[in-house]
């Protein structure tokens, strides 16, 4: 139950209150106290003596009075029974309180669904500490949400304004997850319309699907079932190479992990060649590759080769030698 509801009852009870009062001062020419002793004996259908004798027009103000708010405060009770009936009240201070989160979130990113695959996804977004939110329509899978402090909304993220809630034109990037593709297109296609700059990636299964999911404004597509196929493949032909991949992803047993970088406008990085930034020996960072415009990788690049702006490296190291090289390649003035 909302608490503004029960403040909006209030509101109105404290307004019916202030009216009766008014109008018995006007109507009985009795004083403040009086008018409210009157007006609160009548609304709570008490029946204490009144203060004089009622005329006629007094008479038919206070059956108006009653009329009115009976019915008021009866509600009133009843909203106030069902909140507190609800046997939880700290998950409803939570909910109110993550509310107010999700709605201060910025450049933020959206998971559409916690099932096998999203699940994933918000535990590498936890490990990574970026900010982001779920939109999850399972009751009980929100339950284990909430159980590890994580933002969420319960609802259905075909639903623009459910999208809305969740902050889709302030976010970075979104992630569909759900197993339908129909509703992955349903989920891109509203989340461009809605946030034309917004990176979107979205889970697939029928190869058919794909071309749909890319029209709807979908920016990067994932199979799962591609993906578990080429690892059990790499698993089997080369299991100790697939061992290190998976441990510079997840990071459980070795403190790498593996990340891009953006070089900036104005970067001190910007013209130097990878032997003159020596960011190996300065920093401890192995540049893997180097990624410029949208198709271009350079793989194990030369000494030689020269940093420009919107370049992406793809380095490995720890997370403070990645901050450490993320802040060299900052604009600067």
């Amino acid at each position: 139950m909302n608490i503004k509801k029960i403040a909006l009852w209030i509101s109105i009870m404290l307004a019916i209150v202030l009216f009766g009062t008014i109008g018995y001062m006007i109507i009985l020419d009795i004083n403040l106290i009086s008018a409210l002793y009157m007006t609160i004996i009548t609304v709570s259908t008490v029946g204490y003596k009144e203060v004089v004798e009622l005329d006629t027009l007094g008479k038919w103000y206070t059956i108006i009075l009653i009329i009115v708010s009976i019915g008021m405060v009866g509600y009133l009770l009843k909203v106030v029974f069902d909140f507190f009936s609800q046997g939880d009240i700290r998950s409803v201070w939570r909910r109110n309180k993550m509310d107010k989160q999700i709605g201060q979130l910025e450049n933020h990113y959206i998971i559409c669904g916690a099932g096998d695959t999203g699940i994933n996804v918000v535990n590498q977004f936890k490990r990574r500490n970026v900010p982001f939110v779920v939109i999850e329509k399972d009751e009980e899978t929100t339950k284990e949400l909430d159980e590890e402090d994580v933002l969420y909304l319960l609802g259905d993220a075909t639903k623009e304004e459910i999208l809305q809630k969740a902050g889709v034109e302030k976010a970075k990037g979104l992630i569909s997850t759900l197993a339908s593709d129909a509703e992955n297109v349903f989920i891109v296609l509203t989340t461009r319309q809605l946030n034309p700059d917004v990176y979107i990636i979205s889970r697939f299964h029928d190869q058919s699907t794909q071309k749909k999911l890319m029209s709807a404004g979908a920016n990067r597509l994932v199979s799962p079932d591609e993906i578990g196929g080429k690892k059990m493949a790499q698993l089997m032909i080369s299991p100790h190479v697939q061992f290190f991949v998976d441990n510079i992803i997840d990071a459980k047993n070795m403190s790498i992990n593996m990340e891009e970088v953006i070089i900036q406008k104005n970067s001190e990085l910007v013209g130097k060649t990878l032997r003159q930034a020596d960011i190996s020996n300065n920093i401890g960072l192995i540049v893997l590759a180097i990624r410029r415009e949208e198709d271009k990788i350079i793989f194990n690049p030369k000494a030689n080769e020269k940093m420009s702006v919107d370049d992406r490296l793809i380095v490995v190291g720890s997370d403070e030698q990645i901050a450490q090289l993320s802040e060299i390649a900052l604009e600067r003035q």
